[in-house]
């Protein structure tokens, strides 16, 4: 086996490697024709060589065990930021986007889960109103601004931030997206009963919310 392994590594003429083979196998006392020493050395640097390589490429393994571990703790780093990011809430947006002026059950029960997460965690709550009437067009518009006053309250939110976004045409989920972007907001609170009733596009919330949101289930 060592003969053909040389054989095929390394190129010499056919007399002196047939020598060569003789001689490594027949008699390892008698001394080799000089010829023989000077490939001889070349077939030990071969070897050597060889050995070198792998020892260099025994170290890949290594390298890419160190990489896992940094993708790991890469990835437990975004696991802690979005853990911390769920309890350390300054600032929460309540979207309305119902018409009942006297909101939605599934509307009230997000302005009582925001009062309660922003009164345990001391954070600020914005209002934001879409609807796609003018105000001018919606009569009942004071009516709803009482309604979102007094559930706030029942929560223990008398001051709050008050943003209307009428009759913009612009979709409900992005205004949403624009007005936490623009605010730098650290949640928002919003029932599915909006997603039910196709004012909020579920598919979109990703591309437009650069926050957490908390879809409340019916």
């Amino acid at each position: 086996m060592a003969f053909a392994h040389y054989l095929v590594a390394v190129p010499t003429e056919p007399s002196i490697l047939t020598k060569a083979a003789l001689f490594s196998t027949s008699s390892s006392s008698a001394s080799p024709p000089l010829s023989f020493n000077k490939n001889h050395s070349d077939l030990t640097f071969f070897s050597t060589s060889l050995k070198t390589k792998a020892r260099k490429l025994s170290i890949f393994p290594r390298f890419r065990r160190i990489g896992q571990k940094v993708k790991a703790k890469a990835k437990e780093s975004e696991v802690s930021l979005a853990a911390e990011a769920f309890t350390n809430f300054k600032h929460l947006l309540l979207p309305i986007t119902d018409t009942n002026p006297y909101l939605s059950e599934g509307t009230r029960e997000a302005a009582a889960t925001a009062a309660a997460l922003a009164k345990k965690y001391g954070a600020d709550i914005t209002v934001v109103v879409i609807d796609e009437r003018q105000k001018e067009s919606f009569p009942e518009h004071e009516t709803q601004m009482s309604s979102i006053r007094w559930h706030l309250a029942e929560g223990g939110f008398q001051e709050f931030k008050l943003l209307e976004r009428l009759g913009e045409g612009s979709k409900p989920t992005a205004i949403i997206g624009e007005v936490a972007d623009d605010l730098n907001l650290d949640l928002v609170v919003i029932s599915m009963e909006a997603i039910h009733s196709k004012h909020v596009d579920a598919n979109l919330l990703a591309e437009f919310i650069p926050c957490p949101v908390l879809l409340l289930p019916l």
